[in-house]
């Protein structure tokens, strides 16, 4: 049997194992180093996971995950999430369904110093949904809404999976999170814009709105967020001011958050012992799943799987653009059964080199990269909130559970919309991604 044909089969037993519900880690990790046997036999095995995963996690630059992820727990259990949600109420919350574009601006700048998708909508959720329901919004909207600004978790630096994907891309992390700004901006506005026309075309889906506010407690409330304000400032200024590297602004956008949290009582008895838990537990699963990929993909490599599948490409004379919604059609199949970092360690080391073989505007291998990178999130941010994971929809339905999960995935479609519009706009448009790259450089 030849390599690559050994190649297929493995990935149908590693998709038959996720069918099956195996933890994604090791699903990945058993079908590479079986395959691995299969191809090499057991002794290069051996010697390769003597050497290689020790080489990865020491890696300099993945300390940044854990720091991120700290800082995250740190501003979950710190209720830095309702003095935002607050300032966005006092400036729109008078606007019809504008309590709900309150929600989703609280999940961006929350995004903004957690960088993880399903904290973002665990916190929010906890304290937007009690105010959407006191206000009489529809319980679709109300969970949808929320879901979807969950996303923004992903998208928004800093971000957990834009640095994992800098890895495994090899790319600059500071210049992939400037790329991600004006994407994640407009990921915000057109949730905004969606809530505005459900509300047009269904009033009694946002409710009577709230009493307009002065302008003297719009003011009060933005002061209420300056912790989260100095935060992203520092960590983001400080990357962008040359003051630090990302893992060295990871590590003072933990600490900062900290004290934020500390002064604010959210550390108070087991709090920081249920941060410190938290992180090492989020950190276990993804290096988990880190190694399995990383096993995997050493398999496909020796299989010549990912090689022939670009020579074929290749030789079939595939279009650049065919190719690259084919690419955005497997993420949106895949983001059904699995979570955006598990995608990004499977799949960027095979569908990466496709794309730098193909010519798109006459990008260079660096914009093609970061453009790709940003494309491919913004699919993920998809799988967040679509059937039959729905992460984020799992999340919010833990929270609120008086709203049945097929009403939360309904009030999600007019945001998949949303999405599925961006996803054209970044494809058509390269420059949505790279405008600040361009600045920067």
């Amino acid at each position: 049997m030849s390599g690559s044909l050994i190649g297929l089969t493995m990935g149908a037993v590693m998709m038959g194992m996720l069918a099956l519900r195996v933890q994604i880690g090791i699903a990945m990790f058993l079908t590479g180093a079986i395959g691995y046997i299969w191809v090499s036999g057991l002794d290069p095995l051996l010697a390769y996971l003597k050497n290689a995963p020790y080489g990865r996690f020491s890696l300099y630059d993945l300390s940044v995950v854990p720091l991120f992820l700290l800082m995250g727990q740190f501003a979950t259990h710190g209720g830095l999430s309702r003095a935002l949600f607050k300032a966005g109420n006092a400036f729109i919350g008078h606007w019809k369904g504008g309590m709900a574009m309150a929600g989703v601006t609280a999940c961006a700048g929350f995004g903004a110093i957690c960088g993880s998708s399903l904290a973002t909508a665990a916190t929010m959720s906890h304290v937007v949904l009690p105010e959407l329901k006191h206000h009489q919004y529809k319980p679709s909207l109300a969970a949808g809404s929320l879901a979807a600004g969950g996303t923004l978790g992903i998208l928004i630096p800093p971000s957990v999976p834009l640095v994992i994907y800098a890895i495994m891309a090899e790319q600059n992390i500071a210049k992939l999170f400037l790329a991600a700004f004006l994407p994640g901006i407009l990921a915000a506005v057109g949730y905004m814009v969606v809530v505005g026309i459900v509300c047009r075309l269904d009033p009694a889906a946002g409710g009577p709105g709230s009493p307009r506010h002065s302008w003297a407690e719009r003011l009060s409330t933005v002061i209420e967020t300056w912790p989260v304000l100095l935060i992203f400032l520092v960590v983001i200024g400080g990357i962008y001011g040359g003051l630090f590297t990302p893992t060295e602004a990871a590590a003072v956008g933990a600490l900062a958050t900290g004290i934020a949290a500390w002064r604010s009582g959210g550390l108070k008895g087991r709090g920081f012992i249920k941060c410190v838990y938290g992180t090492a537990s989020a950190t276990g699963m993804m290096f988990l799943i880190l190694l399995g990929a990383d096993t995997l993909n050493s398999f496909m490599a020796l299989s010549q799987l990912p090689a022939e599948a670009a020579a074929w490409v290749q030789e079939m004379g595939f279009g650049p653009f065919t190719v690259l919604f084919a690419i955005i059609v497997i993420y949106l199949l895949l983001g059904c059964v699995m979570d955006s970092l598990s995608m990004i360690l499977l799949t960027v080391p095979i569908f990466l080199p496709i794309i730098f073989n193909m010519d798109y505007y006459g990008l260079g291998l660096e914009e093609k990269a970061i453009w790709f990178g940003m494309v491919a999130l913004v699919v993920m941010e998809v799988g967040l909130i679509t059937p039959p994971v729905g992460m984020n929809v799992y999340i919010i339905n833990g929270v609120a559970k008086d709203i049945p999960m097929g009403t939360i995935f309904r009030g999600v479609l007019p945001f998949l919309a949303s999405d599925i519009l961006r996803i054209f706009l970044l494809v058509l448009f390269p420059s949505i991604s790279l405008v600040a790259l361009w600045v920067f450089n």
